[in-house]
């Protein structure tokens, strides 16, 4: 490992420092709606590949934007467990939905990373590393929760002996632009976890969009230098004091809207005692173990190695994939399986989204997304599951 890779620090270009966030929090201005596309402009000038939502066979998820009309204006997104649906709004926001199945955790760390190529020629082995990534990409549209969970990414990646270069590659050369919520979904909780609904830290630009009759703009505020660069070459005005409080007052309703609670107050302590719960084995009956809690999850960062050679043996690949504490094979030692019922399974992520996760990082592993609740087949809440589970356990001491 280079000297570098084992280097604690954040990428400097895209996780503003606390000096840079204090310093540019109250910069905030109008961007009027007619005026969006001056952003989309600042940042294609400075060569960013933009990504963000669009409509795609019936879901809002994340793709290439080249104009302001790849966004999905006048949809919305509508949660419940084990379900998700979009439908017209009956106004024409740019970002009147929460978030779909992806979160942006596949772009700084894909689901399938060459790590390296061999290749056999003349009776010889070479082997070549894969150059490390340097496109750069603005992300639009993240919600406070996803901000969240790119910064428990940074943790998990970054810091330590051990931080993996390309994470820490495609990070420098990411641009967050937060978007924070004017509504809540179903399953949406990150009041919950101290996540949202605004995000107050984190990104480099974050807007609140406002929409009051014919009245449509952003308010938009810096959280870095690269933040306030772009803000400074955009069609806004000032702010007035009406306009910040609608901004707020947008916010707070999503606050209000909140689907799901959970209390967290003593929840990691409480959850290391209840290893011997009957609720284990009672939503085991249930889980398919598809591990598709975990695929749509911001912040679980299994991985396994794969290594794969073409039919001719002469070049070979290997590959990083995701992989799910689900899988019965992740927890596969000499000997055999470590977890190898259902609800040992089970019980390994919820306790480590909410409990050990305290002890590795020193935060929750959930940002209260709601995505796992909505992508599980048949509706399993984890909200519900660790309520269910923590009152029937004891308070330590």
């Amino acid at each position: 490992m280079s000297k570098d890779a084992s280097r604690t620090s954040q990428p400097e270009s895209s996780t503003p420092s606390q000096e840079s966030v204090h310093r540019h929090a109250h910069d905030a201005v109008v961007l009027p709606r007619s005026a969006f596309h001056t952003l989309l402009d600042a940042l294609e000038r400075r060569d960013y590949r933009i990504l963000g939502p669009v409509l795609r066979e019936g879901t809002i998820t994340i793709d290439r934007i080249t104009g302001e009309n790849d966004l999905p204006i006048g949809w919305t997104d509508v949660h419940a467990p084990g379900s998700y649906r979009i439908e017209k709004r009956s106004d024409q926001r740019l970002f009147g939905y929460v978030v779909g199945q992806h979160s942006w955790k596949r772009f700084l760390n894909p689901p399938v990373t060459t790590l390296m190529r061999v290749r056999r020629e003349n009776g010889r082995i070479a082997i070549t590393s894969e150059p490390l990534p340097t496109e750069k990409y603005a992300f639009l549209g993240v919600r406070s929760c996803d901000v969240a969970g790119i910064r428990i990414m940074d943790r998990v990646m970054l810091e330590g002996p051990y931080a993996d270069e390309r994470y820490r590659a495609r990070r420098r050369n990411a641009l967050i632009i937060a978007v924070n919520c004017s509504e809540a979904k179903g399953c949406c909780f990150c009041v919950s976890m101290d996540t949202g609904p605004k995000a107050a830290s984190g990104f480099d630009l974050a807007l609140t969009e406002v929409l009051d009759g014919d009245e449509h703009y952003f308010v938009l505020e810096a959280g870095s230098d690269s933040g306030h660069e772009i803000l400074a070459e955009l069609s806004t005005r000032p702010v007035k004091e009406a306009e910040r409080k609608a901004a707020d007052a947008e916010v707070a309703r999503a606050a209000y809207q909140m689907g799901r609670a959970l209390n967290t107050r003593g929840l990691a302590e409480k959850l290391a005692g209840s290893h011997e719960h009957p609720r284990w084995a009672q939503v085991a009956k249930r889980c398919l173990s598809c591990g598709n809690c975990t695929m749509v999850c911001p912040t679980c960062f299994c991985m396994t190695i794969e290594d794969h050679s073409d039919l001719t043996n002469e070049n070979a690949e290997r590959r990083r994939l995701w992989d799910s504490c689900f899988s019965q094979e992740f927890s596969y030692i000499h000997g055999g399986h470590v977890r190898d019922s259902v609800a040992s399974r089970y019980r390994q992520w919820l306790m480590h989204k909410l409990s050990t996760w305290q002890d590795q990082f020193g935060s929750f592993g959930c940002v209260g997304c709601g995505r796992c609740i909505v992508w599980c087949p048949v509706g399993i809440d984890i909200t519900e599951e660790a309520a269910a589970i923590v009152g029937g356990v004891d308070r330590p001491g």
